[in-house]
């Protein structure tokens, strides 16, 4: 019996238990892993990802292991499918929480020289207000050569100029920097989200125009002949081979240039189609068979 690694903690209990049946069907079966993809019409690379947990087996591919194993199908397809939605869920989920990292990373240093540019003003002005005697400054080494320092070092307060530019900016920008000096926690949080929901991309819409030259096939999206492609992968060129794949009569699940389960299934049913190595992944022969 194979010693099977961990799988990937970040996986969904649904997907956790589709994997462990397949991996106990194919431990129970006695077959290698060799003989247990050429039973199932699956490479054993294909396998090696299905199993491991990188990447969600298809439908077919999910079948043909219940077939091979003499198990249950209707059980095990159900097995799957509840696996299918909770994986796209994740991957829709940890697409979002990218996008939000990626636009909160972006804004934070700008936010934390906000706060401490707005917070040396408005520290002066409350001073002379409340008729307090002002905070003597240490003396600095500083001799007015040097660049601006830069936003994390906030030990040092900004000269005349650099205040009185910050009160023209934040006149221009609107009442942003005002709430962040009045109110630090809400004016943080406000900026946060706002810039984390213009980070979200919007999708991406394709379309397939088909056209010939040099006879072969072209979609519109890209002209490669060459790149690799595989599960998880996106882009335009994921998009010309969703389209490719439709054209020649194998559904690919839509063109939104995603390489998921769908348009694994689709690969390689028409690597099988075209007499190819069945592996699931795009490469040179693929792309020539569906470009031909």
């Amino acid at each position: 019996m194979a010693r099977w690694r961990a799988l990937p903690a970040q996986l969904d209990p649904l997907v956790v238990q589709l994997v462990s049946e397949l991996r106990r069907l194919k431990d129970q079966s006695g077959l290698s892993l060799a003989q247990f993809a050429s039973r199932t019409g699956y490479s054993a690379s294909s396998w090696e990802r299905y199993l491991g947990g990188r990447a969600l087996a298809p439908r077919a591919a999910v079948d043909a292991a219940a077939r091979a194993t003499k198990a249950d199908t209707e059980r095990l397809l159900a097995l799957h499918r509840v696996a299918a939605e909770a994986w796209q869920r994740d991957s829709t989920e940890g697409s979002a929480r990218q996008a939000d990292a990626a636009g909160a990373g972006g804004t934070a240093e700008a936010e934390e020289t906000e706060t401490a540019e707005a917070g040396g003003p408005d520290h002066e002005a409350g001073a002379h207000a409340t008729g307090a005697a002002p905070v003597p400054v240490p003396a600095s080494d500083d001799d007015g050569t040097h660049e601006p320092p830069e936003p994390h070092r906030t030990g040092r307060k900004p000269g005349f100029w650099r205040q009185a530019l910050i009160v023209v900016v934040s006149a221009a920008v609107g009442a942003g920097v005002t709430l962040l000096a009045v109110e630090p926690g809400r004016a943080a949080s406000d900026s946060t989200t706002a810039h984390a929901a213009a980070a979200v991309p919007k999708p991406v819409a394709y379309a397939c125009t088909y056209t010939r030259k040099n006879g072969s096939w072209y979609a519109g999206n890209s002209t490669t002949s060459t790149q690799q492609l595989e599960v998880d992968m996106t882009g335009p060129a994921v998009a010309e081979l969703q389209c490719l794949l439709q054209r020649a009569g194998i559904t690919p699940g839509g063109i939104d240039g995603s390489f998921g389960p769908l348009t694994e299934s689709a690969v390689i049913r028409a690597q099988k189609q075209y007499h190819l190595d069945v592996d699931g992944q795009v490469g040179p022969r693929t792309w020539a068979a569906l470009r031909g």
